[in-house]
């Protein structure tokens, strides 16, 4: 009688790669192409010619907006931007120690307690709009509180961009600043059947509510493995200090065969940049951190193709 295990007599993958979960018409990744399309749209055409708020619509509708249109979505995540007092009085007397993601799970998945709207399979999508105006709301009063500051008011005469620099910062946002956050929003809007998004779509398949899935789309998201590792380049940033440790803290890194934290990626394999970020940190906006690592990353972008 044999003893071999089932795992022994089966080869399988581990974890989800190549595995095909389902289908998706929104973004298409080519990794090996270093490309980002939107419905058919090539990212870079996307980020030159369109606002984040067009790029909502299209990703909701399946097609871009006419100017009326793209009026209308502008209007209606500006005009949802408040939270209720509940989320509010969470946040005040919340740990300021905890991470900014455990916070916004936690305060979506309370904000789910405040909607009707859930007990509708129907309202999915102004769920979903309703969400994507008060998240920034969130991670931005968080923020200011953990930092001992006053809450600026939520306005509607701002850009999704705009706005949350506005209650980032408590001033009137910069245009350049604007620029960056509006492109990075465009950039991170959609990408395939990521982690979050699977982990989304596990928990809204079994009919759970939108706020549901999207608290288990944070809960993953904060996970060192994927949207975490955001916070390994903050890190970075602040042990690297200064523009002229750049180089040197790089080729240290290379020397000893250590990651780099923001150079390289699980799924695009070309060494490309996106044509949008030169135009996001221009000469005269004064930002040296900002070029230093663009030309660090364009550099050893070079040294890739050699």
């Amino acid at each position: 009688m044999s003893n071999d295990t089932f795992s022994e007599r089966l080869a399988y993958p581990k974890g989800l790669k190549g595995i095909i979960a389902n289908e998706s018409a929104l973004s298409d990744v080519r990794g090996e192409e270093g490309r980002l399309l939107y419905l058919g749209y090539d990212i870079d055409d996307l980020v030159e010619m369109c606002c984040f708020e067009e790029v909502v619509y299209l990703l909701l509708n399946k097609r871009l907006p006419n100017r009326e249109e793209l009026e209308g979505i502008k209007k209606r995540l500006r005009s949802d931007r408040d939270l209720p007092q509940p989320i509010l009085d969470f946040f005040k007397t919340a740990t300021k120690s905890a991470r900014p993601m455990s916070a916004l799970r936690t305060a979506v998945s309370m904000l789910g307690m405040y909607d009707d709207r859930t007990k509708d399979a129907g309202q999915l999508k102004e769920i979903g709009l309703s969400l994507i105006a008060k998240v920034p709301v969130m991670v931005a009063y968080y923020y200011r509180l953990c930092q001992g500051l006053e809450l600026p008011p939520v306005r509607e005469d701002l850009s999704e961009a705009e706005h949350f620099l506005w209650l980032l910062k408590g001033e009137e946002p910069d245009q350049d600043e604007a620029h960056i956050l509006e492109v990075a929003y465009i950039l991170h809007a959609d990408h395939g059947m990521n982690a979050s998004t699977f982990a989304a779509r596990v928990c809204i398949a079994t009919l759970s509510d939108m706020y549901s899935a999207i608290t288990a789309a944070i809960g993953t998201l904060k996970g060192p493995l994927h949207g975490g590792a955001n916070e390994g380049v903050i890190e970075m940033l602040k042990e690297i200090g200064t523009e002229d440790r750049v180089d040197s803290y790089i080729e240290d890194k290379l020397a000893r065969k250590e990651k780099i934290m923001g150079m390289g990626h699980r799924v695009y394999r070309a060494p490309r940049i996106c044509d949008a970020w030169p135009s996001a940190f221009p000469p005269e906006s004064g930002n040296p951190s900002g070029s230093a690592c663009r030309n660090a990353s364009r550099n050893l972008s070079g040294s890739a193709r050699a």
